[in-house]
C-alpha cells in the first residue's frame, strides 16, 4: 500500500513539474516583462487551491460532508486567487481576483476532487483485494489443518489395532507415519510441491495402510505421462484416498482399489475407484470427518476455474475424478488468479 501512495506522489511531481514548463513556455513567449513573476504567481495558486482542497477532502474522506467542510472550502475559493496578486507585487486587482476566482480557482477544485476520488478507488480497490486475499489464505490454512488431526487421528487408530494384537508389523507401521508427518510437517507448507513428491507421499501411504492387509495390495496404481515436471498443491488427493479405504468393504481383494494418475500436456487426471461396502461405517461427510465439501473448498481456492470433481456412485462402485488444467502455469500467476477470485 505504502508503494502505490508512493508512486502517486511520484505521478503528482512528474505533472506537476510538467505542467510549470508548460506554463513557462507559454507565458515566456509573450511581450510582458514581468512574465515570471506572472508564471510563479499563477502556478502558486494552481498548487495551493489543488493541495488544499486535496488535503481537505482527505480529512473528510469516507464522511457526510458536514458544515465544517464547506466551510473550509469556502475559504480555499476565496483565497485561492491570493498567491497570484501576492507575486504580482501590486496593490489589490479586484478584476485579476476575480478572473481567478471564476477561472482557475474552479478547475483546480475540480481536478484535485478527480484526483482524490481516483486515488481513493484505487487504493481501496487494492486493500479489498489484499483483504480478501487474505481471507482466502486463513481458510486455506484451516482446511489444511483440518487435514493433518484427521488423518493422524485414523492412522493412529490402525497402528492401535497393530500393537494391541502384538502384530510384527507394528514398529514397521510407525516409521511409516514418522514419513507421512515429516512430509505434511516439513514439505507441505509450500504453495506447490512437485507431483512426484506428493504421488511419494500418497505411496508411503498405501503401504501404511496395506499393513492391515494380508493379501498382495489391495492398491493398484498407474501413473502415465511426464509427472516430473507438474507441480501441485500439497496434500491435495490425500482426503481422496483415505476416503476410498474407509468406504470400501472391510476385506479388500487384491487391486480392489484403482488410482490413476494421468498428466497430459498442461492437464492432470487423479482418478480414484473403490468398491462400496454393503453398510459402510459411515456417510462421507461423518461428524468428525472431513468430508469432501473439505476437498471442494481447497479446490475452489487453489485452482478457480481451472478444475473439474465429478464423482459416479454405481451400485457397487464409487469413483471420484479430478482435472486440474494448467498446471504449468507459473506460481505468481496462479497466486494473481486467486487474489483476483
Amino acid at each position: 500500500m505504502e508503494r502505490v501512495k508512493r508512486i502517486f506522489w511520484l505521478i503528482h511531481l512528474v505533472v506537476w513539474v510538467l505542467f510549470a514548463l508548460l506554463v513557462v513556455l507559454q507565458l515566456s513567449s509573450d511581450t510582458d516583462a514581468n512574465w515570471r513573476s506572472t508564471t510563479a504567481g499563477f502556478i502558486a495558486t494552481c498548487v495551493y487551491v489543488f493541495y488544499a482542497h486535496f488535503y481537505l477532502l482527505s480529512q473528510h474522506a469516507g464522511q457526510k460532508k458536514g458544515k465544517d467542510y464547506w466551510l473550509q472550502l469556502g475559504a480555499i475559493v476565496l483565497t485561492g486567487p491570493l498567491p497570484f496578486l501576492l507575486f504580482q507585487q501590486k496593490a489589490f486587482d479586484f478584476g485579476l481576483y476575480s478572473m481567478h476566482l471564476i477561472t482557475t480557482v474552479p478547475i483546480f477544485l475540480f481536478l484535485s476532487w478527480l484526483a482524490r476520488t481516483t486515488e481513493n478507488l484505487v487504493l481501496n480497490t487494492i486493500q479489498k483485494e489484499q483483504l480478501e486475499k487474505q481471507a482466502a489464505e486463513a481458510e486455506l490454512h484451516y482446511l489444511k489443518a483440518q487435514i493433518n488431526p484427521h488423518f493422524l487421528f485414523n492412522t493412529l487408530n490402525n497402528i492401535h489395532t497393530l500393537v494391541y494384537k502384538q502384530a510384527p508389523a507394528a514398529p514397521d507401521a510407525v516409521m511409516q507415519l514418522a514419513s507421512l508427518m515429516r512430509y505434511m510437517i516439513y514439505e507441505s507448507n509450500a504453495a506447490t510441491v512437485p507431483l512426484t513428491r506428493e504421488l511419494d507421499y500418497l505411496q508411503d501411504y498405501v503401504n501404511l495402510q496395506q499393513l492391515r492387509y494380508k493379501h498382495s495390495p489391495v492398491v493398484e496404481l498407474q501413473v502415465e505421462g511426464n509427472t516430473d515436471a507438474c507441480h501441485v498443491a500439497p496434500l491435495l488427493f490425500i482426503h481422496l484416498l483415505e476416503n476410498a479405504y474407509k468406504h470400501s468393504p472391510a476385506r479388500l481383494e487384491p487391486g480392489d482399489l484403482k488410482v490413476q494418475v494421468e498428466v497430459r500436456a498442461d492437464v492432470l487426471t487423479f482418478r480414484v475407484q473403490n468398491p462400496i461396502a454393503t453398510k459402510p461405517a459411515a456417510t462421507l461427510d461423518e461428524p468428525g470427518g472431513i468430508g469432501l465439501p473439505n476437498v471442494r473448498k481447497r479446490l475452489a481456492l487453489l485452482y478457480p476455474d481451472q478444475h473439474t470433481l465429478t464423482i459416479q456412485n454405481t451400485s457397487n462402485i464409487f469413483t471420484v475424478t479430478l482435472i486440474i488444467h494448467g498446471l504449468h502455469v507459473p506460481a505468481h500467476e496462479r497466486k494473481a488468479q486467486l487474489l483476483h477470485h
